[in-house]
């Protein structure tokens, strides 16, 4: 069915509806059209369609009989009605294959893989090499919306606080809720909220119910500092100037204090940074650039380090807390470190949006952090290194 659909499929025609009802963006149809001939162009289309959520089947068979293709449209749905073949007829033993290249490798094949056609192939020059993904190994997504998104972006500061304005993260606000909301989350977003109105707000979204869901995401945009802590550095700021640590901000999700979230991925992005230093990097070669500092317009979200004092009670300093399972914390900067931002933005944030839209198709969220740590690493003169605490138990991918 597959081969007969891209050899009549007319693309030219699709392009415009496809963007104009929200089935792919722009830059996504951009690719799509430079993937050489009109049928490469309507093989990738078929492929990246079924990335797109259930809504993008019925809206594409409706495209389909808007630009004249209502036949192609019929024969989709005939095939989506037809039973499949009973279990008992399918033959799911182990078979060896063989690649074809300098060597010939005989590559067993678990039956699980089998069971659930999580087989692909990939060409890597001019040898062949088959990737196997058993389904046992990744999270499933499958609930439309998949979470939800917590936005929390601190802008403006009390003057007490002697914190400056974060010129720029308005923009990076927008991006990621356009992102989120296309990667089919349910997006809330909080702006200039007090550490309290901060931490009410997260308990807030720890304690629903997450049963139907399969996912939560936590976006956190302030100034940063370094913290105490036995898990997880650094602290974030509240528009008061007060600090909340992100150990105490991830322990609200974990087993024990959000049960419906147990087993699930709990993924944040913190865009803040983790304390002081300005890290200038070292030489590499020739090209690499002049130390130099950062022009007028980049602003860093640093704050100094503040120690406990007294015999202040810190929550978040408790000897034996449960470890975190299906936790990922990706950070703007390494701990310690200054996290960049222009006017335009920050460099963590422009990057990870970036990635997000040419990668989260195709690629585990791991991998893609390690494209955004790279390419954040070689911008500016004075140097930044996104890095994660990954707790993940299986691979995640935002699309099922």
């Amino acid at each position: 069915g597959r081969a007969r659909l891209v050899a009549a499929l007319r693309v030219e025609p699709l392009w415009d509806p496809l963007e104009r009802r929200g089935v792919f963006t722009r830059t996504m149809l951009e690719e799509l059209q430079s993937a050489g001939s009109r049928g490469d162009q309507a093989r990738q289309l078929i492929i990246d369609l079924e990335t797109r959520g259930k809504q993008a089947f019925p809206v594409f068979l409706s495209i389909l009989r808007d630009t004249g293709q209502g036949d192609l449209a019929d024969m989709l749905v005939q095939e989506c009605e037809s039973p499949l073949a009973p279990p008992q007829l399918l033959d799911l033993r182990p078979v060896e294959l063989e690649l074809r290249g300098e060597k010939q490798h005989k590559t067993p094949i678990p039956q699980c893989c089998f069971a659930s056609h999580w087989i692909s192939w990939q060409t890597l020059g001019r040898r062949g090499s088959l990737i196997v993904t058993c389904p046992c190994q990744v999270y499933e997504l499958k609930a439309d919306p998949c979470g939800h998104c917590l936005i929390l972006n601190n802008v403006s500061f009390s003057r007490d606080s002697h914190l400056s304005t974060r010129v720029g993260s308005d923009l990076d606000c927008e991006k990621l809720e356009r992102r989120f909301k296309a990667l089919r989350f349910d997006v809330l977003t909080r702006r200039d909220l007090k550490a309290q109105e901060m931490v009410l707000e997260l308990q807030k979204l720890a304690r629903r119910d997450h049963s139907a869901l399969d996912c939560c995401v936590v976006v956190i945009l302030s100034h940063g500092c370094q913290t105490s802590h036995i898990q997880f550095p650094g602290g974030i700021y509240g528009t008061d100037g007060k600090p909340i640590p992100i150990e105490k901000i991830v322990n609200y999700f974990n087993g024990s204090n959000c049960p419906s979230l147990r087993g699930k991925p709990k993924l944040f992005f913190i865009q803040a940074c983790g304390g002081e230093q300005r890290d200038r990097g070292f030489i590499v070669g020739c090209d690499s650039p002049r130390d130099e500092a950062p022009g007028a317009s980049l602003e860093s979200d640093a704050t100094p380090f503040r120690a406990p004092s007294g015999d202040v009670d810190e929550p978040d300093a408790i000897a034996c807390l449960p470890t975190p399972s299906d936790i990922l914390v990706s950070y703007s900067t390494f701990p310690g470190f200054v996290s960049w931002r222009e006017a335009t933005g920050s460099w963590y944030v422009e990057t990870l949006d970036s990635v997000l839209e040419r990668y989260a198709r195709s690629e585990d969220l791991l991998n893609m952090l390690l494209r955004v740590a790279n390419a954040v690493s070689a911008k500016g003169s004075y140097k930044q290194i996104p890095g994660c605490f990954n707790f993940l138990r299986k691979k995640f991918y935002f699309v099922c």
